[in-house]
């Protein structure tokens, strides 16, 4: 089975994850996320599809970062109404973090208006508003890992822990038969499998492609164990306090920040 692969995020750049795969017969989207950083990654934001929203016949979701799924709520508004399929984890997420973003936007929007106005400049529009969250909420579809789920005509997918997030996955693909048929892995992003309430990172073996995220490819990681990572932090905030002044702590706002604050419970224990 030949098959189509276009990046449409997250290529040449670290943010924006969204890729869609083409078979023939289904046109499925792996992600659909919102471009984070710099004003010209901000402004593709608000830019139209490069491709036809109502016409795409699934989403699958690897996890619930913003970079990942911020952009499900604009793609619902432009006509999409299939599944949203997703691990249950990821979609407990999203229900606050779409929220989240909509209301941050909403904000945004608000006061760079009144300072537009100031200037005789037009208004602006949201991306999406919080009443684009709940219509989008409904077309989720809940995933066990593990366990294949037919997609559509001769496609099953199957989601598979990635150790990142809670509910964070790589995606397995699978279309066609025997030898005619094709077997990709999309990683989504990968954990270092030492969080102690998290999943160690899984997969299949024998796929034909791996489509890897790759932010941080040429570095190799300290590898700490968790005793000894909180060892480290521990030093660090010594050294902070015999300088007397603050230590700060740059974090993701979802994950790595619940993960920092239970290591800062550890040590102060």
């Amino acid at each position: 089975m030949t098959a189509r692969l276009t990046f449409h995020g997250a290529a040449e750049c670290v943010t924006g994850s969204c890729m869609l795969l083409e078979t023939g017969t289904q046109r499925i989207l792996i992600d659909c996320g919102m471009f984070q950083g710099p004003k010209t990654l901000k402004a593709l934001n608000y830019e139209p599809f490069p491709f036809k929203a109502s016409a795409i016949d699934a989403v699958l979701l690897t996890h619930a970062h913003i970079d990942h799924s911020g952009l499900l709520p604009k793609l619902v508004r432009a006509g999409y109404r299939g599944p949203i399929y997703a691990t249950r984890g990821t979609r407990d997420l999203c229900e606050v973090m779409l929220a989240d973003a909509a209301g941050i936007q909403e904000s945004e929007v608000r006061h760079l208006n009144l300072r537009n106005a100031q200037r005789g400049m037009r208004a602006v529009e949201p991306i999406y508003t919080t009443a684009d969250v709940d219509p989008t909420l409904r077309l989720f579809e809940r995933v066990r890992f593990g366990e294949p789920v037919p997609i559509g005509d001769g496609v099953q997918a199957t989601w598979w822990a990635a150790g990142h997030l809670l509910g964070a996955a790589s995606i397995q693909i699978q279309t066609g038969q025997g030898d005619e048929g094709l077997n990709l892995l999309f990683s989504g992003d990968l954990g270092s499998g030492r969080q102690p309430f998290l999943p160690n990172p899984t997969g299949p073996v024998g796929v034909d492609h791996v489509i890897l995220e790759s932010t941080y490819g040429d570095r190799e990681r300290i590898d700490l164990e968790l005793s000894a990572r909180r060892r480290a932090l521990a030093e660090e905030l010594r050294l902070a306090r015999a300088a007397g002044g603050p230590l700060l702590l740059p974090t993701f706002a979802v994950g790595r920040a619940q993960e920092l604050i239970l290591d800062l419970l550890a040590v102060m224990e």
